[in-house]
């Protein structure tokens, strides 16, 4: 497909899933999997890309938190738990669990350990810090999928969740999709996943493509409204 795009990405064991969408418009989606997060910054159609993973590491953590985190959590009701609590910039760039707690532990204030669910994803974090710049921020978004269907569901959590215990839940996916219909999807965008990716990987991306949409639009809303800035200059919020 050709023209302008607009990108939600998510992250995914075979790298990153992204579904493109035009800006305006009937939804006809282009679902791939990129193994390299540049691939997606090179394309020069893509306009907006609003990707679900933190993007600006503070080097100190206080009470807070990060900022967007907490902000967040108070709109998700029981889905809050699906939002991580990030550590502290040099702790993302550890590589050993262990070291990782210690060095975020010494750089916050109450001391905070990493939990297992976001030391798994520091290596894209990772990936996405050494390509950022204040520059690319008119183009590169962090969104939250959770915090997108709230978006999408008229300002309202999800009543169901998408895993329990760490497996998919069919009823949680089946409501994520339906909602995703409403909004202009068919049914057979959403069916089967490519190879590399797993069915929430593609409901979240697909929700994030029509938050990159509002970004467009200039109608994107910044979590917190006044972002904080991290020593490489980057903004630290979660838009919707």
């Amino acid at each position: 497909m050709s023209g302008t795009r607009v990108v939600g990405i998510d992250g995914c064991p075979a790298g990153w899933i992204a579904v493109s969408i035009s800006p305006e418009g009937p939804i006809e989606p282009e679902i791939r999997i990129v193994s390299r997060f540049a691939d997606l910054i090179e394309a020069a159609e893509n306009t907006v890309l609003a990707v679900d993973m933190p993007i600006g590491l503070p080097d100190f953590i206080g009470p807070e938190g990060r900022g967007p985190e907490r902000l967040v959590r108070k709109r998700l009701g029981e889905r809050q738990s699906s939002v991580f609590s990030v550590p502290c910039r040099s702790a993302v760039m550890t590589e050993d669990y262990r070291e990782a707690c210690a060095v975020a532990a010494a750089a916050s204030d109450p001391p905070r350990m990493v939990s297992k669910q976001c030391f798994h994803i520091f290596p894209k974090m990772r990936e996405i810090d050494a390509l950022m710049t204040p520059a690319l921020e008119a183009r590169i978004y962090e969104v939250h999928p959770e915090l997108a269907f709230w978006r999408l569901n008229g300002e309202a959590a999800m009543s169901l969740p998408k895993k329990v215990k760490s497996r998919p839940n069919p009823a949680g996916l089946d409501q994520r999709r339906e909602l995703l219909v409403r909004h202009g999807y068919e049914a057979r965008h959403l069916a089967n996943p490519p190879r590399g990716a797993a069915a929430d990987d593609l409901l979240d991306a697909a929700a994030n493509a029509l938050i990159a949409r509002r970004l467009y639009r200039g109608e994107g809303e910044s979590f917190p409204a006044e972002p904080a800035r991290d020593s490489k200059g980057l903004r630290i919020a979660i838009w919707a």
